[in-house]
């Protein structure tokens, strides 16, 4: 991993995980190591995220609001559909890593039992579920300026084409092959905590 820049920041970090995933998930841990090689160990959340959409949002708002800093976030697939709501809602800065864009037409796949690929936890996705995430939609961007879009054109999961339009009036880093999961995203971490270390725009 590259070593971590001197940045004079003092925010909070949300990081959100994607859909199936875990506090556990790579990316997740090597934020959470990042901000303890810069001595910011406690100004990172890496929550375990509910399933149902509705309660995850109250969780996060929760964090949010509690919170004295500043708060930034970090959202990877699912977890950037949630953080450009909450963004939006509150103005902060956000970075999203392979957003899912339209998250409630895909989940219409996942409706009944489904596990955690990192827990093994079963739960069941109901129609109601997919009806609460398709109320989280913001077809319009308000404050574009607050969000860092970072896609791979190589995504098996999501089509990145969908991201570049939606957050077209963003900061956009559009990298060539990768995954879904994106490729070498240690790289990147620099370039993010730069964004969201800027001066929010409210």
């Amino acid at each position: 991993m590259d070593t971590p820049p001197s940045l004079p920041f003092d925010f909070f970090l949300l990081y959100l995980h994607g859909f199936n995933s875990s506090p556990l998930s790579h990316k997740a841990r090597v934020t959470h190591d990042y901000c303890v090689a810069m001595g910011a160990g406690e100004r990172i959340g890496v929550p375990e995220l509910p399933h149902v959409p509705d309660q995850a949002i109250a969780e996060m708002r929760a964090i949010i609001e509690a919170q004295t800093r500043p708060v930034v976030l970090i959202g990877s697939s699912l977890g950037g559909y949630y953080a450009t709501w909450l963004a939006e809602e509150y103005g902060l800065r956000a970075a999203l890593i392979n957003p899912a864009v339209n998250p409630a037409d895909l989940w219409h796949e996942h409706l009944g039992e489904n596990r955690n690929y990192y827990s093994g936890k079963r739960y069941h996705i109901t129609q109601e579920h997919v009806e609460q995430l398709r109320r989280l939609e913001r077809p319009t961007l308000h404050k574009p300026q607050n969000l860092l879009l970072l896609v791979q054109t190589g995504d098996e999961t999501l089509d990145y084409r969908l991201a570049v339009d939606k957050y077209k009036s963003a900061t956009s880093i559009i990298q060539e092959g990768g995954n879904h999961s994106f490729v070498n995203y240690e790289a990147m971490l620099p370039d993010i905590f730069r964004f969201l270390a800027a001066r929010n725009d409210q």
